[in-house]
């Protein structure tokens, strides 16, 4: 039986991730990235969303994908899931820079100064573009993320050969709570020191613990149970994070590597997957197709935001309010037009997609 609240967990957490990235591109806290701040507001109050989804957005994602994995290899092969993985995941994050995301790593190089600074310090136009290239990966980093750690789980299942699975179907709730000090630890490991968001140990953890913890049916019914309660501790965490830290960097150390940012991660991540497998597993018209646009949405969106916060925000053609709107709009046409028509074309929507004949929807 399909698992329904892990799709529309899916398709939800990417539309908060659109929502995001809108207040991210003009935030005023000084989280580089994106153009910044284009209000003549002394406090934007609204950035405030970014801390209360941050910790858990992606965390929450890992996490489907070890649940997903693990459903997919109870019907396939070891070698089926690599070639799935592979198609999915690595083709768009590798092959996909140079058929489409080019485009991103020049809007988003053109945000900034980063063409003007590389030519006055002589660096050649080949490596400009391989470095354009790079930072066409944007949101890709979650594809890159997930294909290693599916590599990693076919080696460490060939050594436990289902054993720990086993082990976790009886997982009792203290336990559960207890997960957290090892993902608190992940955090602190395998950090990359100038791109913050390769967070390698911290969404490994994750991602195990989808595959390993969260994939039992047994563990599932306890959380399920508890999960008006997880909601309240999540809410009550995430807002307390939001105030402690508002105007600081949570998106670098020390804020991420803190107990507090984790603690907002896992039980954020927790209320979010037991109350949707309480309350939102079902299945209609608008989530299924919602369901087969979110991975366009999710590779497509930032070109949006970032082509409108280029062209109109940064030469403030139109009033900030009207800035925010615009992106926002752009951020959706985006995904759902250009997943429409890159799908529909031979090669290319393997290329950038990762979709073979027998996968468009």
């Amino acid at each position: 039986m399909r698992k329904y609240y892990l799709d529309n967990i899916r398709w939800m957490t990417v539309v908060t991730v659109v929502f995001y990235h809108v207040l991210y591109m003009y935030n005023s806290e000084g989280i580089l990235g994106g153009l910044g701040k284009i209000t003549d507001l002394n406090v934007q109050y609204y950035d405030a969303f970014m801390y209360l989804v941050y910790p858990w957005f992606m965390p929450v994602l890992f996490i489907v994908a070890g649940i997903s994995s693990s459903l997919y290899l109870e019907t396939h092969s070891g070698k089926e899931y690599l070639k799935s993985r592979t198609q999915k995941l690595l083709v768009p994050s590798t092959l996909g820079l140079f058929a489409f995301q080019f485009l991103q790593g020049y809007v988003s190089m053109s945000l900034g100064t980063a063409f003007s600074d590389l030519a006055k310090e002589g660096v050649p136009k080949l490596v400009i573009f391989l470095i354009m290239l790079a930072s066409g990966s944007g949101v890709l980093w979650f594809c890159h993320l997930l294909w290693l750690y599916s590599v990693l789980l076919l080696l460490v299942r060939c050594l436990e050969k289902g054993r720990l699975q086993r082990l976790c179907e009886g997982t009792p709730l203290w336990a559960i709570a207890l997960l957290f000090f090892p993902v608190w630890g992940a955090g602190q490991v395998l950090n990359t020191p100038i791109i913050a968001v390769y967070r390698c140990g911290f969404y490994l953890a994750f991602f195990f613990l989808g595959y390993y913890v969260f994939s039992r049916e047994g563990v599932m019914e306890k959380l399920k149970k508890y999960a008006p309660a997880l909601i309240c501790i999540a809410v009550v965490l995430c807002v307390t994070f939001t105030i402690l830290y508002f105007g600081d960097n949570y998106a670098d150390k020390p804020v991420n590597r803190g107990a507090l940012y984790a603690a907002c991660a896992y039980f954020g991540s927790l209320a979010l997957l037991a109350g949707m497998a309480r309350f939102g597993d079902f299945s209609n018209s608008f989530t299924r197709w919602m369901s087969r646009r979110s991975f366009g949405i999710y590779v497509f969106h930032y070109l949006g935001i970032s082509s409108v916060a280029l062209f109109i925000a940064k030469p403030k053609l139109l009033s900030a309010p009207l800035c925010y709107l615009l992106s926002l709009t752009a951020g959706f046409v985006f995904g759902f037009g250009l997943y429409a028509i890159i799908s529909r074309i031979p090669v290319y929507r393997w290329l950038v997609l990762g979709l073979g004949k027998e996968s468009r929807r």
